[in-house]
Formats: structure tokens, sequence, C-alpha cells
């Protein structure tokens, strides 16, 4: 189990931390059951070097758990009664063409190093244009590309600066990009927030087309650079990654710098975000001793950057960590994945790099990988995640050329369970108004079957192990059927649990659909070929409509 890397003692300190806050809960119930406390977001957080406590709600889960919206996945025990399946965390993998957007015009030279890369940014899909859209930096500009599978990238001329792909003039340091999907006037579809530098204000646009922002709709006060947001549609609010710094407490002579971190602040509207005061937002999350040093640096991690997205029942959230400054390289920064269930509090169990920095001097990403805005995209049976690279300079702290990486991961695999000869999972109490159960699953060198069980674990006819047509496929999308069981519109809304029966292989996920085409009603991430919008509404489909996009 993946709890290995939290010792009992901290799991015991952290139930007597959480435990007030659990007993003080009365505010919004979420989606999945959680229940917020009525002071949201909290503002009793205390950061250091000591790891935070686990969530609240994995040490007491909702007694019924509703699972209509996404696909329920393994990265934590939140719907885990027991089992004994063993849970590996899997790490994207670098597409082999990499990169895939670089610096290849003149207009993205400067002294002669080209710049191509997201900042943060953005990566979306629009379902409108049938087109992956990326926005990136440039030098001193913000550049705009399209692609029609993902991996091949046109860079159109826009007449903003005529000729040319420059979408924004002006200098900027981090930036975030959003297509709001959910956006009623159609004005203000993209949403666009940069920084002017270290403690400058922070400058909003709004557009239509996402090429053409016109003047600054607000701004903020001054704030460090590298601050982004993003649009958590579990509560409907719009979230802002403050970057900030802390100090040991004491008088300054004697205080001690731990490091970056990151602050909280959230708006239900993203123009009236805008107006925080210096004391609103609140700690939220830094890098701690469970982030592992560099050998050959030997310095705490720091926690650069935090981008995050809603992917099907699950915030992911996207951690760049600094890990020192050597004196003749550029940042080392890599990326690492994170997840919350209530918007807040993460669960990083694994501390390795989700998508890592080469080691090898001339390769594009030797330097400073970080995230692109959106975080992922769903492109059929895989995950596409987009970074930034920089290449470096021999011997000297540069950035070099920069460009933008893929990086991708099979759908909904940041964990499986595994099994062996074999293994079950037994879920916590469920409900859902589904019709359909689905897994995503590899069980080709074994076979995977479901029981449905009620509340005190006896099996519900005919929804039996014995009953359970055996599956034996390596398949994202798996319906699970029995036999003398049409669909299990009979059990809607009552609380059950499911029981896994696993032997040789994975299980990555498992949701409950309202029809045969398995959609999950999940967040899409970034969008991708074939969902209308944010949501996945379309399941099988989306595969169909994804294949004939995508060439590799």
């Amino acid at each position: 189990m993946s709890k290995i890397l939290m010792t009992r003692r901290d799991m015991m300190a952290a139930a007597l931390l959480f435990a007030p806050r659990l007993r003080a809960a009365g505010g919004e119930t979420l989606y999945n059951g959680i229940r917020l406390p009525d002071t949201w977001p909290p503002r009793d957080v205390q950061l250091s070097n000591d790891p935070l406590p686990e969530p609240g709600y994995l040490l007491s889960p909702p007694d019924v758990i509703p699972i209509d919206t996404g696909r329920q996945l393994f990265v934590d025990d939140f719907l885990v009664q027991e089992t004994t399946l063993r849970r590996t965390f899997h790490r994207a993998q670098y597409y082999f063409g990499n990169p895939v957007l670089k610096a290849d015009r003149p207009w993205e030279f400067s002294d002669g190093v080209g710049k191509a890369m997201p900042f943060s940014d953005g990566v979306f899909y629009d379902p409108d244009a049938g087109l992956y859209k990326i926005w990136y930096m440039g030098s001193d500009c913000m550049l705009h590309a399209t692609s029609r599978d993902g991996v091949h990238w046109d860079k159109p001329a826009f007449d903003v600066r005529k000729g040319t792909n420059i979408v924004h003039l002006g200098k900027r340091d981090s930036a975030t990009v959003w297509l709001d999907s959910g956006e009623k006037d159609a004005r203000k579809r993209y949403k666009f927030l940069y920084s002017r530098g270290h403690m400058k204000p922070l400058v909003m646009h709004e557009s239509a087309d996402g090429v053409h922002w016109g003047e600054p709709v607000g701004e903020t006060i001054p704030w460090s650079d590298r601050a982004t947001f993003f649009k958590n549609p579990f509560r409907n609010v719009w979230v802002f990654s403050l970057r900030d710094h802390d100090w040991t407490p004491g008088q300054p002579e004697n205080r001690e710098y731990i490091g970056r971190l990151r602050k909280y602040w959230e708006s239900p509207s993203f123009e009236a975000g805008l107006k925080w005061k210096r004391d609103d937002p609140v700690l939220w999350v830094m890098a701690d001793r469970l982030d592992p040093r560099r050998i050959d640096l030997n310095v705490q991690p720091q926690l650069y950057n935090l981008d995050a997205v809603a992917y099907e029942s699950v915030l992911l959230g996207l951690f760049s960590i600094w890990r020192g400054q050597p004196p003749d390289r550029d940042k080392p920064n890599e990326i690492t994945a994170g997840f919350s269930r209530d918007g807040f509090h993460w669960w990083r169990p694994d501390r390795r790099a989700f998508i890592p920095v080469s080691e090898q001097f001339g390769d594009w990403n030797y330097c400073n990988v970080q995230s692109a805005g959106g975080c992922c995209l769903v492109t059929g049976d895989r995950l596409y995640f987009y970074v930034s690279g920089r290449g470096g300079a021999r011997g000297v702290r540069a950035s070099g050329n920069t460009s933008t990486g893929l990086a991708t991961l099979r759908r909904d695999g940041f964990a499986s369970m595994d099994a062996g000869d074999a293994g079950q999972l037994l879920t916590h109490t469920v409900r859902f108004s589904g019709k359909r159960l689905f897994v995503n699953v590899n069980s080709t060198a074994g076979e995977f079957t479901a029981e449905v069980t009620d509340a005190q674990g006896r099996a519900i006819p005919p929804f039996t192990h014995e009953n359970c047509l055996p599956v034996r496929a390596d398949n994202t999308l798996q319906e699970v059927n029995w036999r003398g069981g049409a669909d299990l519109a009979g059990i809607a809304g009552k609380p059950v649990r499911f029981r896994f029966h696993l032997r040789a292989g994975s299980l990555y996920a498992f949701w409950v659909a309202p029809d045969a085409n398995g959609a999950s009603m999940g967040y899409a991430g970034a969008g991708g070929p074939g969902i209308p919008g944010i949501r996945d509404t379309a399941g099988a489909a989306a595969y169909r409509t994804c294949c004939k996009a995508v060439t590799w």
C-alpha cells in the first residue's frame, strides 16, 4: 500500500491534528460526500519542512460515498475499505519525437536564443474549432499555435503583429491562459492572467478567441512573479495559486528561511477574484522533507509552482519542485503529482519526478521542466501532458533554448491496484444513479471479476462473483457484465459496496455509467477530441473520434 511513505507516528499525529476540524465540519457538502467545515478555506494551516498531515477525508471518509462524478481512481484509500492488492504509482513517459514545439520563426529568437515554451500559459482542446491550442512564452510576448493531433503544431499568422503568431505584446513573467467552456458571455471565453515581474501587479485580460485580448480588465496588488490560476468546477470557483516565501517564527535576526510556498485564494468570479488584500490569501502547501534531495546538491527542495485541473473525480496537481541551484546549470526543476478530493488538502504519496529533467546536456529538457496551464488533456486512452523544457548552456546558469515537450500516460494511469496470483479489493459503501459498471483494467495475463454487495458485505444476486463474466483484456473502458443481470438499475440509489477480484493484472479505475457508452460524467482535464466540453459525456464515442484525429 502507498501509505508506507508516511510513518505510523505521522498518521497518528495527523489524526489528532484533524480531529477538531472534522468534528467542526458543518459547511458545504461536496460531490463526493465530503463535508467542508464552516470556515473555508482553512486559515489554520501551518507550513514547515515537516510533511502536512494526511487529509482529513482519508482519516474519516463519508459513511456513504456518492460516485456519480467521474471515474473513481485509486490514488489514495478514499474508496478502499480493505484490499490485498498492491498499489503502484506510475510516471508519464516522454514522446519519442520531442520537442513538439520549438523556436523556428525570427520573432521567437532574442540574441540568438530561441524561446517557445509555456511558462504555465495554457494548452487546451477547443471542441468548437476541433483543435488543440497552446499559448506560450516568447521574447517579451505571448504566442499562440494550434494542432489537429496534439503532436504537429501550426503557427498561424494573426493580425496582432501582422504576419506573426504573436497574440500579446509586452514584458511578462509567469502567465496562465484558461479556456472557460462554462462561460456564458462569449466575449470572456478565454481568461489570461500574467505577471509583469516580482512584486508587481498581476494583470488580467479576457478574450472571445484567445488571440485578441484588448485592454486589461483588472489587476491585483503587487505580488510575487510565479502566480497562476485554475478553475475548480467541483465547487465552481476560481483558484489563484500564489507564490510566496516564509521564515521560521522569531526575531528577524534569528529567523531562518524555509523556502518558497503557495498561498490560496478563491473566488466565484474571475474578475472579482483580483480584489484580494495582502492578508486574504491563506497558507496552502510547500515542499517538505519527503521530497527527495538531489545527491549532487543536497539542499531541501522547494515548491516552485503548482498548476491544477479537475480530472475525473479528483483535482490533479502538478507540483514544480526546485531541488537546488547548481553553479554551472540552470535550475533542474521537475514535476511531481498530487491529488485532492476537497480542492485544498493534497495527498502526495509518490514524490518521484512524474515528469523529470534530463541529466544529459544537449537534451531539450536538461533544465527546468515545468507544467502547462490546463495540466492534462484526454486523447483516447492516453493523457497528454505538455511541459516546458530549457536546454541550458554549458557551464553557466542560463536557460538556453527553450521548447515544449509532450509526455503521455495511460488514461487514469496515475496509480494501479495490482495482483500477482490473486487478490481482492472491497470498496467503502458507495451510492450511484447509473446502470452499467465499467473498469479500466489490464487482465490479459489473468482475469478480473466483480460483485456487488450490500453495506454489510453480503453479495446481491445476480451480481455475484460466480455470475460475473470474466474480463481478460487490456482496456481503459471495459464494461463488466453478469449472467442473469441486465444492468444495475435495480440497485441504483442504494448503499452498496463493490468487491473486485483480480488475478495477474492491474486495476486503474471503476465507475457506473448511465448507459453502455460508458461516459463517466467526470471532468476531462483540459479537454480532448470527441469530448464536447470539460466533462466526459461522450464515453466510447470520444475514443472513436480520437482514433481518427491522432497520428503517430
